[in-house]
């Protein structure tokens, strides 16, 4: 599990927070450059590593690296020092980072002939400075270029290959070791990747590549704010816990799985950019216990599909940031989060139940020692859960609120708090044995296997 910092929350571009509308894939306000250096973030930060930290949005492929041209003296500039402070937040809580770099804006005509020479400056700069960039990918959501920069912005898959190859042996120049992710193609629910073929790239893109790369990474929110222009599946208390709403990402996920297997079957795929709702998340729902659902269903059904990696949109910022930006207080999600670390380790088993209102999902424990059940209801009524294995669990922890639309939430009745560890003396389990709530997300922590 990993989470981003957009590059508009990082320099200071337009972003959500006040903005009642989007505008070509950006609020319509400006927010100050974020403030990286504080105790409390970092600590925020550290409890739910180690992460990749994934800095790009829709203003990637605008920003200038550290000096804007005479021509565009108001446009978003990422300057050395938010680069400097960005690589010792980095450092300091031990993550490794994802970068959007920029493809541009330039003629359709010269499609194919993208030169890099706008990155130049930023990769030596960092190489000079000893900074680590673990993994690079060119642009912003290539697929959606249409709906963020115009029709004639479109890439055609074929000549975005071509760009692939020379971003590939250009980067290598600077990071020999730099794990190459692409293309980022934006999924919509119910529509993939929308309009066929004008914006049906990602296929294509893979089969005409003449170079591998390291990961196939696509970006998708089950929902859509009341900003975004197009919604498919809008947010609300009745989207939000709808089973049929989680379908998509199963399906998309196995047609990726699909091409990456026929046309580059050495690559990972990871969820590159994921969140509540399309252009900020939906206020009032996607800041507030009810977005824990989705969340902790897709978390599930990605690492049960093979994705090693997913990437939460944001970790700051927006209405579907993890923490609030303004406050820096933790969100319902956040703790979401903050369980999943702790409890669903990497290898992952098969289980089903029976109510599809149920979802299931379980790993084995981060200590190796014992398996967790992660058990997410999404009725109203607490339900008995007859499980395979031989003896009750050795812990239980649920999480709940108040209300679904609660901004406060509960593990076993108790709020949690960072310099909390999480065990039976600080959350102590007061459930019915085999019982699940209403409306929770529980994980039961077994000793022994089915």
């Amino acid at each position: 599990m990993s989470f981003s910092v957009d590059i508009s929350v990082l320099a200071g571009g337009y972003w959500w927070e006040g903005s009642d509308q989007s505008r070509r894939g950006l609020g319509s306000l400006k927010v100050p450059p974020i403030n990286l250096r504080g105790r409390k973030l970092d600590d925020l930060v550290q409890a739910l590593g180690p992460s990749y930290l994934r800095v790009g949005g829709s203003e990637a492929d605008k920003i200038h690296y550290f000096s804007a041209p005479k021509t565009e003296p108001d446009s978003l500039v990422l300057t050395r020092k938010q680069w400097d402070r960005l690589h010792l937040f980095l450092e300091r809580n031990q993550l490794r980072l994802i970068f959007t770099l920029k493809y541009g804006l330039f003629k359709r005509s010269h499609q194919g002939n993208w030169g890099g020479k706008e990155i130049e400056a930023l990769l030596k700069y960092s190489v000079d400075n000893d900074y680590n960039i673990d993994v690079l990918e060119l642009g912003n959501e290539l697929n959606a270029y249409w709906a963020f920069h115009g029709l004639r912005a479109q890439p055609r898959a074929a000549d975005l290959a071509l760009d692939y190859n020379t971003f590939a042996t250009e980067v290598r120049r600077y990071y020999p070791n730099v794990l190459i992710s692409g293309p980022g193609s934006a999924f919509w629910p119910r529509l993939g990747e929308t309009i066929r073929p004008f914006s049906n790239i990602t296929r294509r893109f893979l089969k005409e590549l003449p170079c591998s790369i390291d990961i196939v990474n696509w970006h998708y929110y089950p929902f859509q704010s009341h900003r975004s222009p197009i919604r498919t599946r809008a947010a609300s208390v009745r989207t939000l816990l709808n089973p049929k709403s989680f379908a998509d990402f199963t399906r998309y996920s196995r047609t990726l799985n699909l091409w990456r297997d026929q046309f580059q079957p050495n690559a990972a795929i990871w969820t590159g950019e994921t969140g509540s709702a399309q252009c900020g998340g939906q206020p009032k729902l996607s800041d507030r216990f009810i977005s824990s659902f989705w969340w902790a269903d897709q978390l599930g059904q990605g690492a049960m599909l093979g994705q090693q990696v997913m990437v939460r949109q944001s970790l700051i910022g927006g209405d579907y940031g993890l923490i609030d930006r303004l406050t820096l207080k933790p969100r319902p999600d956040y703790w979401l989060s903050w369980l999943w670390v702790r409890l669903m380790g990497t290898r992952v088993y098969s289980c089903h139940h029976s109510d599809k209102h149920l979802r299931v999902y379980c790993h084995e424990h981060p200590n190796g020692e014992l398996l967790t059940l992660m058990i997410v209801n999404l009725k109203p009524q607490g339900m008995k859960v007859k499980t395979c294995f031989a003896e009750p669990p050795k812990e239980m922890y649920t999480l709940t609120a108040k209300k679904l639309t609660s901004r406060k939430v509960f593990i076993n009745g108790v709020r949690p708090k960072l310099n909390n560890e999480l065990n039976a003396h600080n959350y102590p389990n007061t459930a019915e044995a085999n019982k699940v709530p209403g409306y929770s997300i529980s994980f039961w922590c077994f000793a022994t296997t089915c």
